[in-house]
């Protein structure tokens, strides 16, 4: 585990050059989020004179600020020049009430804590994550999350297939042939029961360390598109903005049991649950 801590922390830093203040924006916003519930697009009305369009983005670093002519930042890829989405899955830093950041483990529930999305290749990406949280850690960094539709957009690629690779599933490319992390600990539960089923294990940070379940972000190097992102099917189940509860794409044992790929969908659970199977990435706006 310490490992993978540390090697998200090297990602962070090599980040922070495209990311710098954006832990002292979430303070003087407050997190972000400043009165508004988490998730919300914070974005006001442009100003007519062509400046920022939101406080974030005024307190945002000009190297930080959405470019114009559709360009994203490194760690995202641009869809068509409409908006941006992260290349990875995200991981996690914690920021702490001085603005100094610190590794946050990927096995670890968001329980109080104050954490920042990051995108970074090899990496383990951030599971046991609710909407909620996840939404919070996009706004830190100044991203949100992704719309349904951007979502899946991004998913299928410029050319717009199921899996986004190719119309049709091809085993092995995507971590979408993992082992049960449940069964590997606790066996094999009936599906409605509920004590087998309960929050406290499907909660445990050993889940996703058992050998065969969880993959670092871009592991699966076929596991993209001619966008350029990486892992949308299968891996993590993503959050997306939807105040219900819905995330997409599927996760490392299962990428067809609620649709195929990118069509996958699941809306069982309100957006304040989380288990070892749910991550995210985050989405931005372009400039004009």
């Amino acid at each position: 585990m310490q490992a993978s801590v540390g090697r998200a922390m090297g990602a962070a830093a090599k980040a922070r050059r495209h990311s710098e203040g954006r832990a002292r924006i979430a303070g003087r916003v407050g997190f972000a989020l400043g009165g508004r519930e988490q998730g919300q697009d914070m974005a006001g009305a442009r100003p007519s004179n062509g400046g920022p369009s939101s406080l974030l983005e005024e307190l945002l670093p000009e190297e930080d600020r959405p470019v114009a002519g559709g360009l994203c930042p490194p760690d995202m890829a641009s869809i068509d020049d409409r908006f941006c989405v992260d290349k990875y899955e995200a991981s996690l830093v914690e920021v702490l009430p001085n603005g100094e950041e610190r590794g946050f483990s990927p096995y670890s529930t968001v329980d109080g804590q104050t954490v920042r999305a990051i995108s970074a290749p090899h990496v383990v990406p951030q599971a046991y994550i609710s909407g909620t949280d996840a939404a919070g850690a996009c706004a830190r960094s100044g991203k949100r999350l992704c719309k349904p539709a951007e979502w899946q957009t991004a998913c299928m690629g410029p050319e717009k297939t199921t899996f986004g690779y190719g119309a049709t599933r091809e085993t092995r490319r995507c971590n979408d042939h993992g082992r049960s992390a449940m069964g590997a600990l606790y066996g094999f539960g009936a599906p409605g029961d509920r004590t087998f089923w309960s929050m406290d294990r499907m909660n445990n940070p050993m889940l996703n360390q058992v050998e065969g379940t969880l993959a670092k972000t871009a592991d699966h190097e076929g596991c993209t598109n001619g966008y350029g992102v990486y892992d949308m099917v299968g891996n993590l189940h993503e959050w997306v903005a939807d105040p219900a509860g819905t995330f997409r794409g599927g996760y490392y044992l299962d990428t067809q049991q609620n649709g195929d790929g990118c069509t996958y969908k699941t809306k069982a659970h309100e957006i304040w649950y989380h288990d070892y199977s749910t991550g995210f990435r985050c989405c931005a706006d372009v400039a004009p």
